[in-house]
């Protein structure tokens, strides 16, 4: 795996986790409502061609507005999505922007409280289908089914958080997989 701007701190824990600290304001976005370009987030990445299930599980120290971690899917600065735990409006929310040239987000609020979070996405042709597990749930819950556009065959694919309004944000990436498609079931 490789770093997309790396962070300040990546230090491997003795349980083979991997604890991570932002530089200062950090994000992936394109334009929309806000009118600006970033592409300085931190992004650990693998090359993916093809189908295929990525799952992350992560913790964080969310304390300032937008406060983020998860996994993001890329192409290029214009093209990718990222999904996970988005910190706004005082509280944790699952959160995911799809760019296709131009961001969009949509996010929910998870009222209960937990730990980590699972986070699984599985690219099939044209779609990724975004799921979430907390600590205590046993059954995948549906986020979000996004178009992508199926043109980029080869995608980079991994753990991203970002700052956007600080510096030092902590989050521990404790597993990540990158496989083939699991299923294209939905229901």
């Amino acid at each position: 795996m490789q770093w997309f701007n790396p962070p300040p701190l990546a230090t491997e824990q003795p349980d083979d986790s991997l604890l991570v600290r932002s530089g200062e304001n950090t994000d992936f976005w394109q334009e929309t409502y806000y009118g600006f370009h970033r592409d300085d987030g931190h992004f650990l990445h693998m090359r993916r061609r093809g189908d295929f299930t990525a799952e992350v599980c992560f913790s964080a120290d969310y304390q300032a507005l937008y406060d983020q971690a998860g996994l993001m899917v890329r192409a290029d600065e214009t093209n990718w999505m990222k999904c996970g735990i988005e910190y706004t409006d005082g509280a944790k929310h699952f959160s995911v922007v799809v760019t296709n040239k131009r961001s969009d987000w949509s996010a929910f609020r998870l009222d209960h409280a937990f730990d980590r979070i699972n986070v699984r996405v599985t690219r099939n042709g044209d779609a990724l289908f975004i799921q979430y597990r907390t600590d205590g749930m046993t059954d995948w819950r549906m986020a979000r089914l996004a178009w992508f556009d199926p043109q980029f065959d080869q995608l980079d694919v991994g753990p991203v958080f970002c700052s956007p309004q600080r510096a030092g944000f902590e989050a521990t990436f404790h597993d990540f997989s990158l496989t083939d498609p699991l299923s294209r079931d939905i229901h």
